[in-house]
């Protein structure tokens, strides 16, 4: 029996990997009724054809035969979940689901597009947070009259610069927003919804 999920994946990679059916007739040496066929489910790919097309995907010919996408909110949730370790180190909040992204995103529905915004997001926050890091040392090195709030505990009472409320609000702003959005994002995964991980620069498309 023709493994019709697997033709449809084959389509769905080679759109993903942006090429035409004859682009990807030349890189695997096969002719394009041959990719036509496997496509449309005509005929099921095996053996060195199998090893050609899974070469071309960078995967492995066991993972082209398996993949057939599950629903798994489960595991949707822990993706989102996962974004928290940012918590304990502002890059591990990119690499812990960019690693489960990549084991995934063919695997499991949705996941690839939620990895995508998960990924997109946290690497423009990671870019803010750098930033912030960049400008306190230049303040540091260009200005000297920089000081911290100076607490009253008599009073009850402080004075802030502006430049002091930036040093100390913008990093805790960023943690809460990206702590909520993530709880956000990983309730709407749960009830079945897409991820709305904004504003973010898409550097995955």
């Amino acid at each position: 029996m023709i493994n019709l999920e697997l033709a449809k994946k084959i389509k769905e990679l080679r759109l993903k990997n942006m090429l035409t059916q004859e682009e990807l007739a030349n890189q695997t040496n096969l002719s394009l009724r041959t990719i036509q066929r496997i496509e449309s489910g005509e005929t099921e790919p095996r053996g060195d054809t199998l090893k050609r097309l899974a070469n071309v995907f960078e995967v492995t010919p066991n993972d082209l035969i398996e993949w057939v996408e599950q629903e798994d909110r489960a595991l949707l949730v822990f993706l989102n979940l996962s974004a928290l370790s940012f918590i304990a180190f502002p890059i591990l909040g990119l690499i812990i689901p960019l690693s489960i992204w990549v084991l995934k995103r063919h695997k499991v529905r949705n996941v690839e597009e939620t990895g995508k915004a998960i990924i997109n997001f946290q690497i423009t926050w990671c870019i803010l947070l750098g930033l912030w890091y960049a400008s306190i040392i230049g303040l540091m090195l260009f200005q000297s009259d920089i000081r911290f709030p100076s607490f009253n505990l008599r009073s009850y009472d402080y004075n802030m610069s502006g430049i002091e409320i930036f040093i100390i609000g913008f990093p805790i702003f960023l943690y809460c927003y990206n702590f909520f959005i993530i709880l956000f994002n990983t309730f709407r995964s749960y009830r079945g919804k897409n991820a709305l991980y904004k504003p973010s620069i898409k550097f995955l498309k």
